[in-house]
Formats: structure tokens, sequence, C-alpha cells
């Protein structure tokens, strides 16, 4: 039986001495201790292994304080160029930094440690070079004018770029890291400053990562952070007046309320919120990849993925070789401590949300849905989930319906194209969605009619930085990633020369 604890002994030296440190609050370039702060729990036992502070509305106002002061100072006065070497700089250190950065986001989360150097520093350091490029890159266009009131003399018209401002940043803890690069990034590169409040539960990589960004020459107040509740320290965030922009990643619940609550100010918002990602599997799909990588959308990072292929949709004439074939991999997967090299699942990320996911589980049996694999509580203090595949399910049963953020796979067979769209598309979300066959005209069919944000062919999940990445209906508006983002960071400025 695989070590479900973690063995806090095996972690560097540099991870060991950060967790021994006081986390405090990250504003304007210095540590702020608060009066308040809560504990950090170890996803696999259940025990405390550091604090956090907890950040009050006055917090939060200094910080967005520290982060005007520095726009209107040595971040605004700052050329583009310069701005770039500041976000080259600060890669090349967040790669320096990947085993304590990794290890530390993996205590927290419970993420295996091979996915946090992959996404929380890889992936991050490649998107900070990505958007280092566009620091240089932002242009206004030119117009001759024809203005029929005013007929005389030559106009010519000019549109210039300018960075919104101050951003309050909101992110989740299932790629703590690795989503809040997507948020700072592209304010970096836009000219922004930003206050960052990550997860409860996943903190620390956010602040050491602060903490780089000023060695890597990034000016005090930039970047600045704040921990907390979302019910206290996120609605302080959001609603603050000077504030010029919200940027979330979270449940669609949550995105609705900022969304009210930022639309009294007349704040910009970018919200990416929930998914129940379709993944379609034709009667030509290539099975020797295409049943590997259905197990694999949904299982991976312990299903802990907005865009997760939670909904498995088959042709009926090889629905009954797929799904034996994605509860045998189910049924191989090691599961165990996420430091451990041998383990392919750790833990979700706290109790109460493996009480949640068993809870959507049992509801879908009550419902008449078929566990075939997995289904029931893993027994310890660690909130481990085994990987679960229900079958027999239909559109309106509660795990099909509800985003269970958890590796519960949904399966459900089709007869037609058409009934394959109408079984993808009936959904409130609409995130991502994949598609799996060698037909080009129904990959062209398939791709226009789904209802999201990102459709994917013979792959599912692939991120990469120059596509945009947001969701339709209710998973949300704006986008990460891409040339999008930093342009959503903008706000543009028309001018009129009239030539004497």
């Amino acid at each position: 039986m695989p070590r479900l604890e973690n063995d806090l002994t095996t972690l560097g030296d540099a991870a060991r001495a950060y967790l021994d440190r006081t986390h405090g609050l990250h504003i304007g370039g210095n540590v702020h201790d608060t009066a308040r702060s809560y504990e950090l729990k170890d996803p696999t036992s259940g025990l405390v292994f550091a604090r956090a502070a907890d950040a009050s509305a006055a917090d939060v106002d200094a910080a967005v304080k520290a982060a005007r002061s520095a726009l209107a100072g040595p971040w605004g006065s700052m050329r583009p160029n310069e701005r770039e070497l500041a976000m080259l700089r600060l890669a090349d250190l967040l790669e320096r930094h990947e085993t304590e950065i990794a290890e530390i986001e993996t205590l927290c989360s419970g993420r295996l440690l091979a996915n946090t150097r992959g996404v929380d520093v890889g992936y991050s350091a490649h998107f900070l070079r990505y958007m280092a490029g566009w620091s240089t890159k932002l242009a206004g266009q030119t117009a001759r004018l024809s203005i029929p009131y005013i007929p005389d003399g030559e106009m010519a018209g000019f549109t210039f770029r300018e960075p919104i401002g101050v951003v309050g940043a909101i992110v989740p803890w299932n790629v703590a890291l690795g989503i809040a690069v997507w948020k700072i990034a592209p304010a970096l590169a836009a000219g922004c400053t930003i206050v960052l409040k990550p997860a409860a539960q996943t903190p620390l990589s956010a602040l050491r990562f602060a903490e780089l960004a000023l060695k890597a020459g990034i000016p005090e107040g930039v970047i600045n952070i704040v921990t907390g509740s979302g019910a206290e320290t996120g609605i302080a965030l959001v609603r603050h007046p000077d504030i010029n922009m919200v940027t979330f990643t979270g449940s669609t619940a949550v995105g609705r309320q900022i969304a009210v609550d930022a639309a009294g100010s007349f704040k910009r918002c970018s919200l990416e919120l929930g998914g129940k990602s379709p993944v379609i599997l034709f009667q030509d799909a290539p099975l020797e990849r295409a049943i590997p990588a259905a197990a694999w959308a949904i299982f991976s990072n312990h299903g802990q993925n907005c865009c997760a292929g939670s909904r498995l949709y088959v042709h009926r004439s090889i629905y009954e070789q797929v799904i034996e074939g994605v509860a045998e991999i189910a049924r191989s997967i090691t599961i165990g401590s996420p430091l451990d090299k041998a383990t392919q699942m750790g833990p979700v990320v706290t109790q109460a949300q493996q009480k949640r996911i068993h809870e959507l589980i049992e509801a879908g049996k009550a419902e008449g849905a078929r566990v075939v694999v997995g289904g029931e509580p893993i027994e310890g203090p660690g909130s481990y989930v085994p990987p679960t595949v229900l079958t027999d399910v239909r559109a309106d049963m509660t795990p099909v319906r509800e985003e269970i953020f958890g590796p519960v796979l949904v399966a459900a067979s089709f007869a037609t194209d058409g009934e394959a769209l109408s079984l993808a598309n009936a959904s409130e979300y609409g995130l991502g969605a994949s598609i799996w066959t060698n037909d080009l005209d129904r990959v062209h069919h398939m791709t226009r009619r789904l209802e999201a944000g990102s459709i994917w062919v013979n792959v599912h999940n692939a991120l990469d930085v120059a596509l945009p990445f947001g969701g339709w209906k209710n998973s949300g508006m704006g986008a990460d990633l891409s040339e999008t983002a930093v342009l959503a960071h903008t706000k543009v400025k028309a001018a009129v020369h009239h030539y004497l």
C-alpha cells in the first residue's frame, strides 16, 4: 500500500526554510503582519504545517494604495523594454527556484510534484517570457479623418493603448501559482500594477513569487499579495473604489457575484468560471490514443481542472470497449503522497471538497447512475477520492449538470452526430470540448456548433500561450492567455490633430 501521508523530511532545505518563516502579506515590497492568521493544513494528513495572514479590508486598502503609488511612480515611468527585461529576469528566477516552489505548492494543494514543477513553474516561466514580449508591441492606429461638420483643413486621428490601472486578481487553489501568473503576466506587460488574492488554502507560492519579482527588478508595489478568505478579503478587493479591473478564476456562483459587485463602479471584469467539458468519441476515433486521453482528461490533477473532460460521450458501436478501457486505467492509478514520484493521484485540496464530491456521487447513484469503478470514500485523515466512473447517466442527473471538481467521470452513449452535439451542448457551461475523429467534415461541423470557448480535436486540454482561453455561457466572460489577455488590461485613448 503506497504511503498516503506526506513525508516532510523529503522536502528540500529551501522549502523547509520557507515554511518555517512567518507568512505575512506582501504589500509595497514589504512583509506586513496582520492581527489575524489562519492554519494551513496538509491535504494528505489534515495536519497543520504553517499559518498565513488573514487580511482585513484595511490591509486590502493599503495594498491598493501601494499599487496606485507604483503605477504613478517607478513602474509607470519604466520604458516598455525595461518592463520586458524585468519579466524575463523573473522567469529565469522562477526556474532557478523550481524545486522550492514546486514543493511548497504540492504541500499546500496536494497536487503531484511533477504537476507543480511542470505547470506552476515550467509553464509559468514560458508564459512570462511570452508576455514579456508584448510589453514592446502594444500599439495604436492612425487614420486620416473626414469629419463632415468641420469641412476646412486636414485632420489626423491617433489611438493609444494605455494601462487600465490597478488590477484586482482572485485565483483558485487547483493550479494556484500557474493561474496567478496567468493574471499577473498580462497585467505587467500592459504596464498595470496588481493586487492578487490567492486561494486561502494555497497562498504561499504567490507570496514567494512576489519576493522573486523584487529580485528581478520589478519595483515595490507593482505586485501585492493579500491572503485570506473570499468572504472578507476578496470582497474588499472587488469593491475597492480604486481598483480598475477585476480578473477572477473560480466558481460560477462567485463569479456572478463579482460581476454584480464590480458593476456598481464600472470595473472591467474578466471571469473564467466553471466547466463541465464534454469529450466526444466517434466511431472512427483512434482508440489507442483516445481511451487513455479520455481517462486522463478527468483524472489528471485529481479532476481539479475547470476544463476537465468530466462528461464522456461515446458512439454506441464502441461504447462498451471505451468504458472498460477507461475503467481499467482508473483501477490501475496509484493513489498516495503527492511528494512520492510513484504516485499518480494525490488528495483533493480539503476534506470539505472531498465531502462535496462524494455527496454528488451519491446523488448520481440515487438518480440511477451506475458506478463502474470507484465511488466509495477512502478512509483516513487525508482528503482522498478514488477515480470514479458513472454510466447510464441522463442530462438531468445532478453529477451531469453540476461541476464536481474531482476525479469523477460521467458517461453515456450516442447513435448519431446530432445526438452527440445535443448531449454536449446540454449544459449551462461552455468552457472546453474535445472531439475524437479523423473525419474532416465532421470536425468542421462539430467545431462550429459546439458551444464552448475552446474546441480540441484528437486532444484534450491543450492550452497554448498564443491562444485565448475563456468560456461561453456560465463559464464566464473575457479570456486568459494570448494577446487577448494583454489588450484586456489596456484602455484606448483617441486623439484628433487639426493641422493649422
